[in-house]
């Protein structure tokens, strides 16, 4: 069933590259998944996604919590111990967060539902829900957004049809 912006069929982006192997590619994380749930005893919602090159720290694995249809993208850090402090603490991600490429999620850290975390971002502190938050130290830039699943903007489907209308797909 089509998508529909005033009764014209939206357009997708044209899978290239790498996305061309989603399917393995997921299977792939599913799998993982699994592992870090069933050995590591991570609490991991079955709908999260991830990039394969996130890292969940193995340290307090019980401490790693990723809410319903939460994405956490490439080489992202998720922290829940400090040894230096000895913290072993739990580190909750809510529903429907994006945690942008190459972020540090420190020990501790709430991030509410429907949040928006920048790439590199290196978040210290504890996150309302519905917020954006970029930086280093990372801080809120906007708060009140309303996102869909895996964090993304309710705008973002129409942006993309009309890219891909235009051909700069």
């Amino acid at each position: 069933m089509d998508e529909t912006t005033g009764g014209q069929p939206m357009k997708k982006a044209r899978r290239r590259g790498l996305n061309r192997l989603s399917g393995l590619r997921n299977l792939i994380v599913d799998a993982k998944r699994l592992w870090y749930r069933r050995v590591w005893g991570m609490d991991i919602h079955p709908t999260a996604q991830f990039s394969l090159s996130a890292k969940f720290d193995r340290t307090f694995p019980i401490g790693i919590h990723i809410g319903p249809l939460s994405y956490v993208a490439f080489d992202t850090r998720i922290l829940t111990h400090d040894r230096t402090r000895g913290l072993y603490l739990h580190t909750r991600i809510g529903a429907n967060c994006f945690i942008g490429g190459c972020s540090l999620i420190l020990p501790g850290v709430e991030i509410g539902d429907n949040c928006v975390v920048g790439a590199g971002s290196v978040v210290t502190k504890s996150v309302p829900p519905r917020s954006i938050v970029a930086g280093n130290p990372a801080k809120v830039i906007r708060s009140g957004i309303e996102v869909g699943p895996y964090g993304r903007f309710l705008d973002a489907d129409a942006t993309e049809s009309a890219l891909a209308e235009q051909g700069l797909t």
